[in-house]
Formats: structure tokens, C-alpha cells, sequence
């Protein structure tokens, strides 16, 4: 398990590293899921939890916004 620091520094290194795409949005896929098991993200938007685990919400989100659709 990783802390939110070290899935940053990993989202880090995918954005500005040499990765092509699809792989390079397989990987923040990855990073994704891995905060989902970690922080147990709820599926559905639940307010109550994202005011409780702001930093985790707001790194999901980041790394969402950065991949290719």
C-alpha cells in the first residue's frame, strides 16, 4: 500500500516521462484503481466522504483529468 505522496511521485513520472499512448493512460488507470482499493472510493459521488478525504479525492481527479479518452 502507498501513500498519496508516492502515487503522486508515480503520476509524476507517467506524465512527464516517455510513455506513449494507449499505455500512458493504462497506467494512470492503473493508479486510479489503486486509490479506489486503497482509500475506498465510493463509486457513486458521496459528498460527505469527499469533504473527509479531500487530498485523495483531489489526486483521483487529477490523474483522471490526465488521461486520453
Amino acid at each position: 500500500m502507498r501513500t498519496l505522496s508516492q502515487i503522486n511521485q508515480a503520476y509524476e513520472e507517467i506524465i512527464h516521462g516517455q510513455v506513449k499512448e494507449p499505455y500512458r493512460s493504462r497506467k494512470l488507470a492503473d493508479l486510479m484503481n489503486e486509490i479506489e482499493w486503497t482509500y475506498n472510493v465510493p463509486a457513486l459521488r458521496n459528498e460527505t466522504w469527499e469533504s473527509h478525504n479531500k487530498m485523495v479525492i483531489s489526486l483521483y481527479r487529477k490523474i483522471s483529468l490526465s488521461r486520453s479518452l
